[in-house]
């Protein structure tokens, strides 16, 4: 008798729908099977096993908040310079820090892997060359041309970083087919860049964006007619979220010139989103302007140009928005003070938030303080979102 309940009971164990949906789950069955939405030409590989299968996240799939908005993470860093600098002699810096690194080639994202991962796009200033190709003649009396071997293209899909701008004045460094190389080796990546040339567009979630760069240097003149046409151009090919990048100002400024202020308002007032800045590899304020930001300088990111620069401060920018109906809106910016190091007694490339108060205070007070010359700084500068406090 207990042999029968026995067997009877291993029957309607194995036959219960409950008992089948457990066993799946512990298997990691996607919710789309568990729910029967596999379509009739839909077929599973049965070859692949289960351990092996991976699921590929579409990044221009759309993914709706509850009121049908679209909300998307952004982050900005500054310049981004690695490898040599082949105007000095023997071993780089950067090929020596690597060294003691034990040639981990991801080390320059150690601490900023996890903040990067976290968002929808980041995007850097990519400041140099990914190529073999040699010296540009034309610039052999350049203290500082740089050249990195385009295998190191991998640290940055490595630790998230999904774009580079590549409007700057290093990106010639290595002549025309040097920045051939570079852009191929990014295509091949599977990092996007842009430059004047070759805007970008692109669909990030379900939201059609627009990014276009600019150097500045003896351009202001053509720029202030071209930049307005360009960003218009973007808005009427349907871009909801158009973001314009800056080469501009002069080195070692902490805040912007006339020239500046006055390209970044034209370009906010052509359609633009949100402007960006890079150049003077020192932190510049952010202004507010008609409801979006101009973010004048990002400061330098990971900088192989300089063993131990006498201002190692720098910050990483984040933004919110939210897309609906085809209209983008800002839900708040943050920004990370960070230290361009991860050593204070020298530069080792290793960017890395700043944990100690002071040191905290130090950048938001240049910011404050900086952002007196303008006409419309942000009143604050926030370094952590309200659900994350």
């Amino acid at each position: 008798m207990n042999r029968i309940v026995i067997v009877l009971l291993l029957i309607l164990t194995v036959c219960s729908p409950l008992a089948a949906l457990a066993t799946q789950d512990e298997q990691d069955v996607s919710i789309a099977d568990v729910l029967g939405v596999i379509g009739e030409d839909d077929t599973l590989d049965a070859t692949v096993p289960e351990s092996e299968a991976t699921v590929v996240v579409d990044p221009a799939a759309p993914v709706y908040e509850l009121d049908g908005s679209i909300m998307l993470k952004l982050t900005f860093t500054g310049d981004f310079t690695i490898g040599d600098n082949l105007q000095s002699s023997g071993k780089s810096i950067f090929e020596r820090e690597l060294e003691k690194q034990k040639g981990d080639l991801n080390f320059p994202f150690r601490n900023y892997k996890e903040i990067l991962e976290n968002d929808d796009l980041t995007v850097l200033n990519f400041e140099g060359t990914l190529t073999t190709a040699g010296r540009n003649r034309s610039k052999l009396n350049n203290q500082f041309l740089f050249r990195a071997d385009p295998s190191y293209v991998a640290m940055l899909p490595a630790n998230g970083v999904e774009c580079v701008s590549l409007e700057n004045n290093h990106v010639l460094d290595m002549g025309e087919d040097g920045l051939a190389e570079t852009k191929q080796t990014l295509t091949d990546a599977g990092v996007m860049y842009y430059t004047e040339s070759e805007p970008l567009i692109f669909t990030l979630k379900g939201v059609k964006m627009g990014m276009l760069a600019y150097q500045t240097f003896d351009q202001y003149d053509r720029l202030f007619t071209k930049v307005p046409e360009d960003v218009k151009a973007l808005k009427e090919e349907g871009c909801e979220l158009v973001v314009v990048s800056f080469h501009w100002g002069a080195e070692l400024d902490y805040y912007p010139n006339a020239n500046q202020q006055k390209m970044g308002k034209m370009t906010i007032d052509a359609g633009a989103d949100l402007v960006v800045g890079h150049h003077s590899h020192r932190i510049n304020p952010i202004e507010l302007y008609n409801g979006k930001y101009i973010v004048y300088s990002l400061g330098n990111f990971s900088f192989a140009g300089n063993n131990k620069p006498n201002d190692m401060s720098t910050f990483v920018f984040q933004i919110k928005f939210r897309v609906k109906d085809g209209v983008a809106k800002d839900e708040g910016f943050i920004i990370i003070p960070s230290r361009i190091s991860s050593n204070t007694a020298y530069n080792d490339f290793i960017p890395t938030p700043y944990g100690k108060q002071e040191n905290i205070d130090s950048v938001l007070n240049v910011l404050k303080r900086n952002g007196q010359k303008l006409e419309n700084p942000v009143a604050e500068y926030p370094i952590a979102w309200p659900d994350e406090t």
